[in-house]
């Protein structure tokens, strides 16, 4: 899966607290900024009053590790919505250097949608999949 129509970005500069005694960023660190740049995307999408109607939560995180980062590296995290299906959906993360081109980490994250007021699973509905859909 690669970036598409309906992808977001969010510019990184890697800092002195994202290094682990390796020298290179730990890998809870990526698990952060998926989060920040998920909330990023979601922030960016939907009016005020859609956004107390839904909350999404994390059900899953796979990430894989091409190369390490280090700290003042610049990054770009892309991230873009697919594979929605009842009250899941599938994120997808990119985290690519922006000097050297090259892909650093990948992530694929399950979300599950709920309900602003009861928060309980809610199916993903047109009103929300058409917010993916009509961000370009």
């Amino acid at each position: 899966m690669h970036p598409n129509d309906n992808d977001f970005s969010l510019p990184i500069i890697v800092l002195r607290k994202d290094i682990d005694e390796l020298g290179h960023v730990n890998n809870v660190v990526y698990v952060r900024w998926v989060q920040e740049v998920a909330a990023a995307h979601w922030n960016s999408l939907p009016s005020a009053e859609i956004r107390q109607k839904y909350l999404w939560v994390v059900v899953r995180h796979e990430i894989d590790y091409m190369h390490a980062a280090f700290e003042g590296d610049h990054l770009i995290a892309t991230t873009w919505v697919d594979e929605l299906n009842g009250a899941r959906s599938a994120r997808f993360v990119h985290f690519i250097n922006t000097k050297t081109g090259k892909l650093i980490a990948k992530a694929k994250t399950m979300w599950c949608l709920l309900d602003g007021v009861t928060l309980k699973p809610k199916r993903v509905d047109e009103e929300v999949n058409a917010l993916f859909k009509s961000q370009h």
